[in-house]
This record gives C-alpha cells, structure tokens and sequence, in this order.
C-alpha cells in the first residue's frame, strides 16, 4: 500500500499519491483547501482517510509541516 509492487500500481500506492499532493502544494494552505484541490485532480487519492494516510507519509518523510494550521513543504 505505501510502496508499488506487482500488485499495486505506482499511482495507487502513497508514494504515488503523495507525489501528487506535494505537486498541489507549491503555496502553503489549510489541508482543507489541499484536499479539495488534490481529490479534483487526483482520482487515485478516492477518500479523505488515504489523504491523511499520504499527509502522515509524506510528514513522517520530512517533506511537508504543520504550523498554525497551514500545510506547506519543508524547506530543505
């Protein structure tokens, strides 16, 4: 599920979701905007449960953070 094999796809998997996402995010925003944007243009995304799930992967990979409730990339 996190990672593709030769069950499931690259753009089903949360690496694959979460590459999506991170595209949505070149501005900061609430994760309720993210969500309405990605879930428009990411059909795989299907639920707001695998959005989290993506939102916990890619901040437990260091590449997004919270603060005052705006999701935004971390700068590297």
């Amino acid at each position: 599920m996190i990672l593709p094999d030769k069950n499931i796809t690259l753009s089903n998997s949360l690496i694959g979701v979460g590459s999506k996402i991170i595209i949505e995010l070149s501005t900061p925003q609430t994760v309720s905007s993210l969500w309405e944007k990605a879930r428009k243009k990411c059909l795989e995304i299907r639920t707001f449960e695998r959005f989290v799930l993506t939102l916990d992967l890619l901040y437990a990979m260091g590449l997004v953070e919270l603060e005052d409730g705006i999701i935004k990339r971390q700068k590297k």
